[in-house]
């Protein structure tokens, strides 16, 4: 099965290509890249990036399967993943690294309060024209906006240059997410650096939620190495960058009566558990804004270390799928509205319930 490392790579590496069939009309810096076919050429370009997810969650699945049997090293797939889609358009799905930028300008260059402060009040600032949200204040913890600092200030007021220095810190959080993993198993790193999803939530679109899962996995491991000052400080950064891994507040409770009563604490308990809580906030998440696909990192970090559990990681795969297709209907008629949401919802119950249906079959109705 190696050789589908080299196609899974190229596929990244076309997908980082694809991304810039979207470029913001009102983008200026990036106006020479400009084509124009997200407007004219919907349809197609849905087609196309159908298939790409289906070839990488392709290639993911027997590659998975498989991982006993694969010979390529951590370090080298790590970097081939990551320069395959670094240089991608970050804004082919979501326009959310548009959002960080503006509000670290909002702090940092304008150095006004970005929790009382709208993007909007500035008036004449050229993101403007393609950030999304600006009638909102800062929609992150206090200690997001603190970390955008060092690449808003590494970008040196180009916007280009920090654009692309959102995207280099972004990705470093998820090559130190990947090396967290591994030591604590190295089935799981592969596991988790292979998923699409992640792949493309964390390195092309640059979302957040990585270095959120950094700061909760840290303080995990700060516990288990009993550092616990240093534990209690990570987890409150993480809960400091999006306010979701508050739910994992429960398992100190777990892990510290374990302490107190000198029992040793059950890791493959302890990551089931996280998973497990981290899916309940996910799934909560509808009642605040969206189910967004973004969300998944939360748990499929956990899940990743519970290899052993086959079914759970093929359930999480084929999950994973069904979220990247709900781009789907918004890509195909750039409408957020009508049968857009439940189009969605359905594109992504489908692998979930060919899946279960097919283990069914397969249970009760074995090949002779």
């Amino acid at each position: 099965m190696n050789f589908l490392v080299p196609i899974f790579i190229f596929t990244l590496i076309l997908f980082s290509i694809f991304t810039y069939s979207f470029i913001d009309i009102n983008l200026s810096y990036l106006k020479i890249l400009y084509t124009g076919l997200y407007l004219n050429n919907r349809l197609p370009l849905t087609v196309v990036y159908t298939a790409l997810i289906f070839l990488l969650f392709g290639c993911y699945y027997f590659l998975s399967a498989n991982l006993d049997h694969l010979k390529i090293n951590l370090n080298k797939l790590i970097a081939f993943i990551v320069l395959a889609a670094i240089f991608a358009y970050p804004a082919v799905l979501t326009f959310d690294i548009f959002n960080y930028i503006t509000t670290a300008k909002v702090t940092f260059f304008y150095q006004e309060n970005p929790y009382i402060i709208y993007p909007a009040e500035l008036l004449n600032d050229p993101y403007l024209a393609f950030t999304r949200a600006t009638n909102k204040t800062a929609l992150y913890g206090p200690f997001w906006i603190l970390l955008t600092g060092v690449p808003h200030f590494a970008g040196f007021g180009n916007f280009i240059l920090t654009l692309f220095s959102f995207k280099v810190f972004i990705a470093l959080f998820y090559i130190v997410t990947v090396y967290l993993i591994r030591k604590l198993d190295k089935k799981a790193a592969f596991f988790f650096v292979l998923n699409p999803l992640v792949i493309i939530e964390s390195l092309v679109s640059s979302h957040n939620d990585i270095v959120m899962i950094f700061f909760a996995l840290l303080s995990l491991q700060f516990f288990l190495g009993k550092r616990y000052v240093l534990s209690f400080l990570s987890i409150l950064a993480s809960i400091l960058i999006k306010f979701a891994s508050i739910f994992l507040l429960p398992v100190y409770l777990g892990m510290a009566k374990d302490v107190i009563i000198g029992q040793k604490i059950n890791r493959e308990k302890l990551f089931r558990t996280c998973s497990i809580l981290m899916f309940m906030i996910f799934i909560l998440s509808p009642f605040r804004e969206e189910l967004y696909p973004w969300y998944a990192i939360w748990f499929i970090t956990f899940t990743s270390l519970l290899h052993k559990n086959k079914f759970l990681q093929a359930l999480v795969l084929v999950f994973s799928l069904g979220l990247m297709l709900r781009y789907i209907p918004y890509m195909a008629t750039g409408d957020y509205f009508g049968n857009t949401p439940l189009i969605r919802n359905i594109l992504m119950v489908i692998p979930v319930i060919a899946f279960l249906a097919f283990t069914w079959l397969k249970k009760y109705f074995p090949s002779r």
